[in-house]
């Protein structure tokens, strides 16, 4: 297990659809688990391609092997969004890994 070097808390959001009245839809992120989680640090060469237009900052979150977390997430760490782009998991259950990119501010308005 690795669930002593999971060090921090994270809310993970779950998206929620309801219609929007005019044939539409509205998503919603609703919360519906804090979780402990490992959050990897990006490299510096990762932060300067990051820095770029258009680059992707990701970063590898590690859980417990259980943790209800899964493809389209989000994960509230601080003040920063992640969004999971894939969830893996080793040949032993000892952890669960979830790929997330960094979200900015200016994609949720």
């Amino acid at each position: 297990m690795i669930a002593h070097l999971l060090n921090r808390t994270v809310q993970v959001l779950r998206p929620q659809t309801a219609g929007d009245g005019g044939g539409g839809q509205t998503i919603t992120w609703s919360p519906i688990a804090m979780v402990r989680a490992r959050v990897s640090q990006p490299t510096s060469r990762e932060r300067e391609t990051a820095d770029q237009h258009g680059a992707d900052l990701t970063h590898e979150v590690y859980l417990a092997p259980g943790a209800d977390v899964r493809r389209g997430d989000r994960l509230q760490v601080g003040q920063e969004v992640l969004e999971v782009l894939a969830t893996f998991g080793p040949s032993a259950p000892k952890y669960l890994r979830a790929d997330c990119r960094l979200r900015d501010r200016e994609e949720d308005t």
